[in-house]
């Protein structure tokens, strides 16, 4: 993985760089508030690139990948479990793995849903990943 400067203490992907500056300016922003986000969620969170040119963000296991579209981006979320109390996720939300938030032009994020989606990604990584958690979560259920 290669990884050069610093990104508020954390080291940052030169290619996630290259990724979002090819977007339209209105995708840069979303792009650019997102990889400040899962920062902000965790400091040990890494970047890099899979699927040749994607953006991810991971930490013990996937949590988000970015993508930017015609018409919007989306960011992907890697964690089917992670609840989403305030309803951002608007793609995806039967998937057996991942579920997807897509962001239009002049769309606000909503930052703080946002963050502790990324925090309960991170925290069902650590535990061993959204697979072992659920599996632990139904095993609480038949005691």
């Amino acid at each position: 993985m290669r990884r050069s400067s610093m990104h508020k203490g954390h080291q940052k992907d030169p290619r996630i760089d290259h990724y979002i500056a090819g977007l339209p300016d209105w995708q840069q922003e979303v792009c650019t508030k997102v990889r400040e986000l899962v920062y902000t969620a965790d400091p040990d969170v890494t970047e890099t690139i899979k699927r040749t040119d994607q953006p991810f963000f991971t930490l013990d296991g996937n949590i988000c990948a970015l993508l930017g579209t015609t018409d919007h981006v989306t960011i992907f979320i890697y964690d089917p479990i992670a609840p989403d109390p305030e309803n951002i996720i608007n793609q995806g939300q039967d998937n057996l793995t991942a579920r997807g938030i897509k962001v239009y032009q002049n769309e606000t994020i909503n930052e703080p849903a946002l963050l502790n989606l990324f925090k309960a990604v991170i925290a069902n990584n650590r535990a061993g990943g959204w697979r072992k958690v659920a599996v632990r979560g139904a095993e609480k259920l038949q005691e």
